[in-house]
């Protein structure tokens, strides 16, 4: 089975792509899981620079537009890729290309093209015909969480004989350490140490997290909160909540960016793992924290459900409900003695793991030819 991953999003870095490689870890994640289960995979990605790398089993071939090509799907490169290397299928990420997929479909010689969501949202009115005719032009679309395809379907433009499937957008490596070697690295302390890893922006909900620390810290003394962040619109709101209260002022502390090494050592440092967001379409940094053991204390909403095997390890809190969230803490930090860290990896490595992933991708793929097959007797 030889599927071709594709992604149209232009890096607007415009980085090389042996350091796109690096700073997108989930693209070489998810084709390497989907090798892994046998499948050969290749990579075809929008950039603003040409090349063909080559790491472990995948092929990852970096395409300009072209001097009189808007997209990549109009070149003649890829043209000519889809003819030399004859895939089965062609698995594109992002909903939002329809120009592109659809461009796409019509070099694609009738190979299915299966869609996967990555935090997209049904456009304005006037350009849901095109949507529509773009997803009606898949032969199935992805969701981390089936429930994540309703907007889709409540807007008219996923239609009942389009296949959903559920798989993560992504996995990672990461990997348990010892606990206290890696809180000497990193400094992190707290009985609880508590981790976040988002952005300070509305959706992450920094300030309703704050509010469930401060009430948590109450009957825990001992709790830490360490934030790493990248973007920070909500940085002073924060900044002054954290001030105005000593509680918060005793127990958080702003970290900032770190590399990621560094963020696997502060998750390795954890004993729980905290984010109140509204919205997401999948959850990388959830995905790594559960990598290394640490018990989610994540808002209810469907993607975290998801990943959690609903609250199977850890606990879901109701969005904006700060008291939940310190009753959440609490009682998962009354569990994190009863080998809840083991039982947090054993549910990723079932699950989330580059193994499970790419089983589920293989398990996709062939329903997805299967259906195709079907269609054209």
């Amino acid at each position: 089975m030889r599927v071709a991953q594709i992604s149209f999003f232009m890096d607007p870095e415009h980085r090389e792509p042996q350091q796109l490689m690096h700073d997108w870890p989930t693209m070489v994640d998810v084709a390497e899981a989907a090798a892994t289960s046998g499948v050969q995979v290749c990579v075809i990605q929008a950039s603003s620079h040409r090349q063909t790398l080559t790491q472990g089993q995948v092929t990852y071939h970096f395409l300009p537009p072209g001097r009189y090509a808007s997209s990549i799907a109009r070149g003649a490169t890829l043209r000519r890729l889809l003819r030399d290397l004859g895939f089965d299928l062609l698995h594109v990420h992002g909903l939002g290309f329809p120009r592109d997929v659809l461009a796409l479909a019509q070099v694609a010689h009738g190979v299915p093209i299966l869609l996967q969501d990555h935090a997209d949202q049904p456009p304005r009115v006037w350009r849901r015909p095109l949507w529509r005719a773009c997803l009606s032009s898949a032969a199935g679309v992805c969701f981390s969480a089936r429930a994540q395809a309703a907007p889709f379907e409540n807007a008219g433009l996923i239609g009942p004989a389009t296949v959903i499937y559920e798989v993560p957008e992504g996995t990672c490596h990461f990997i348990p350490g010892n606990q206290v070697q890696a809180r000497t690295a990193t400094g992190l302390h707290g009985d609880p140490c508590v981790l976040w890893v988002g952005h300070l922006n509305d959706n992450k909900d920094p300030l309703t997290v704050l509010d469930g620390i401060s009430a948590a810290s109450e009957r825990l003394p001992g709790l830490r909160l360490w934030c790493y962040f990248g973007s920070a619109p909500l940085l002073g709101p924060v900044q002054r909540r954290i001030d105005q209260d000593r509680r918060l002022r005793a127990c958080v502390r702003l970290m900032g960016e770190a590399p990621r090494e560094h963020i696997q050592q502060a998750m390795r440092s954890a004993d729980l793992f905290v984010l109140g967001s509204h919205r997401e379409s999948c959850g990388y940094a959830l995905i790594e924290a559960m990598a290394c053991g640490v018990a989610p204390v994540v808002t209810d909403i469907p993607a975290f459900r998801a990943l959690t095997g609903d609250a199977s390890v850890g606990a879901l809190w109701p969005v904006g409900d700060a008291h939940s969230l310190a009753d959440a803490l609490v009682s998962t930090w009354a569990e994190v003695d009863l080998n809840l860290r083991g039982s947090v990896r054993a549910h990723f490595e079932r699950e989330l793991s580059v193994t499970a992933v790419g089983r589920k991708l293989s398990t996709i793929y062939r329903r997805v030819l299967e259906q195709h097959a079907g269609a054209l007797q």
